[in-house]
């Protein structure tokens, strides 16, 4: 029996629902910024919070800790459907745990991010987590009002009918470049080139796989990052929130 649980946002609990109304979809490569602008925007509109990256990431340590080949579709299933896996919703404390361990930092390892297109191309490894995503997705509605979602297929497949598709881009050096500032930050080993190398690879594979390859939603707002920063990005889809009627206060007017 699969074990897919969610730890909740207390402190949103606490105060009822926030001033997002609905989902916001953000979708993108590696490095575009996605993650920091996604809890962002979801603790500015006291929204729920989901990586969904993260939950492909904890599913592929797994693999790796079980000595499972991440080419062998029907062993990774077999892993994915009996992992505990618990993630957070709460953007100012996203969680991510493997039973009762803390996880967050060792899925984002070069180990990992060299197995995970594997074992999240694998298609049935997506449904199941596909209708784990959808079904924290309408838990958040209930309990908040809205939520931000990120990552690579939340537009086109997870939540198709957001009030709100985000495609964040950036050039691929750009991206490097952030990853590898990232990685430092965070006591992590690598060099530009290397990780330059690493996201080409991923969006090779992630553009390229046969079920919900990376691309933007049709009706997508796409915004280039390469030279906005963080603040910037922010402002500009919070504008956007509000010109759509997706912010409470506005809505309310």
């Amino acid at each position: 029996m699969v074990r897919w649980q969610r730890r909740a946002n207390k402190e949103a609990d606490a105060v009822g629902q926030g001033e997002l109304r609905g989902v916001v979809a953000m979708d993108g490569p590696s490095g575009t910024g996605k993650s920091t602008v996604a809890r962002r925007l979801a603790g500015a509109l006291g929204a729920g919070y989901l990586d969904t990256g993260a939950m492909y990431r904890a599913i592929t340590l797994a693999v790796l800790r079980a000595g499972v080949d991440p080419a062998d579709s029907a062993a990774v299933l077999r892993v994915a459907e009996a992992a505990d896996l618990h993630i957070g919703t709460d953007p100012r404390h996203a969680s991510v745990h493997l039973g009762a361990e803390d996880v967050a930092a060792e899925i984002r390892g070069q180990r990992v991010t060299l197995a995970v297109s594997a074992v999240s191309a694998v298609p049935r490894v997506r449904d199941l987590l596909v209708a784990r995503q959808r079904q924290i997705i309408n838990e958040a509605g209930a309990r908040l009002g809205g939520i931000v979602v990120e990552g690579r297929d939340i537009g086109t497949v997870v939540a198709p009918d957001a009030g709100l598709k985000v495609y964040l881009t950036a050039s691929a050096a750009a991206r490097a470049a952030r990853r590898t500032a990232q990685d430092s930050a965070e006591g992590r080993k690598s060099t530009v080139d290397a990780t330059l190398a690493d996201v080409q690879r991923r969006d090779r594979l992630d553009s390229t796989r046969a079920v919900s390859p990376l691309r933007p939603a049709e009706d997508a707002v796409e915004v280039d990052t390469t030279e906005l920063d963080i603040t910037g990005v922010l402002d500009h889809l919070l504008a956007i929130v509000r010109d759509r009627g997706l912010h409470r206060a506005a809505a309310a007017r």
